[in-house]
């Protein structure tokens, strides 16, 4: 099972770069980098809440989950 993480495509959609949406969403730019490329191992909820209401989104638009391949795949 993995995460994945569709913030940039997002980003992309709404025409906002990394430093505005961070001061918007009050975090660093470096921290909403390691959540956009996937590098993040968590994220919290206010966070994903702060994330949504600046983007005019759902939770599920940003994260998904995929199936990852077994061994023999």
């Amino acid at each position: 099972m993995a995460i994945v993480v569709d913030l940039d495509v997002v980003m992309a959609r709404r025409k906002i770069g990394v430093a505005e949406l961070a001061e918007r969403v009050g975090i660093t730019a470096a921290n909403l980098s390691v959540l956009k490329n996937g590098r993040a191992k968590a994220v919290r909820f206010s966070t994903l809440d702060a994330l949504c209401r600046e983007l005019d989104c759902t939770p599920g638009d940003i994260l998904r989950h995929v199936e990852e391949a077994g061994p023999g795949d």
